[in-house]
C-alpha cells in the first residue's frame, strides 16, 4: 500500500507497508512478518541509528535541564544525582522503540534493502 506514511506507522510501531499491523514481536525485536498483510520483515536492520539518535537527544535535554535546573534552584547534590540519571533511562526506554519503528519504516519505504551492495 504507497498511501502509509512512513514517519506514522514508525511511531505507531505498525507494519510499513500497510500502517495496521504490529511491527515488534517484542520489545524491540521486529516480527518475521506482519500478521495483517504478510509483509517481509526479516530484512528491518535499523543497526545502531536508533541508539545514536536517542543518545544525542537524551544527552541534550538531560545535560542543559541539570544545568539550568542547577543554577536556578540550586538543589542538593543527591537530588542531581537521583533524578537526572532517572530521567535519562526514562527518556532513553520510552524513546528506543518509536525511534526504532521509524527507522525500519524509512528503510522500507526508501527501499533500503535493494541497494546494492558490490560498488
Amino acid at each position: 500500500m504507497a498511501g502509509v506514511n512512513p514517519i506514522v506507522a514508525g511511531l505507531a510501531c505498525r507494519c510499513p507497508n500497510c500502517g495496521k499491523g504490529q511491527l515488534f514481536a517484542g520489545f524491540v525485536a521486529v516480527r518475521e512478518s506482519c500478521a495483517t498483510c504478510g509483509f517481509d520483515l526479516r530484512k528491518a536492520d535499523s543497526g545502531d541509528g536508533p541508539t545514536v539518535f536517542i543518545i544525542l537527544i537524551v544527552g541534550a535535554v538531560v545535560c542543559f535541564g541539570a544545568l539550568i535546573c542547577d543554577v536556578a534552584l540550586h538543589p542538593p547534590i543527591w537530588l542531581d544525582l537521583v533524578a537526572w540519571p532517572l530521567m535519562a533511562v526514562l527518556l532513553s526506554v520510552a524513546l528506543l522503540r518509536p525511534f526504532k519503528g521509524v527507522l525500519v519504516a524509512m528503510q522500507f519505504h526508501n527501499r533500503a534493502s535493494e541497494a546494492r551492495h558490490d560498488l
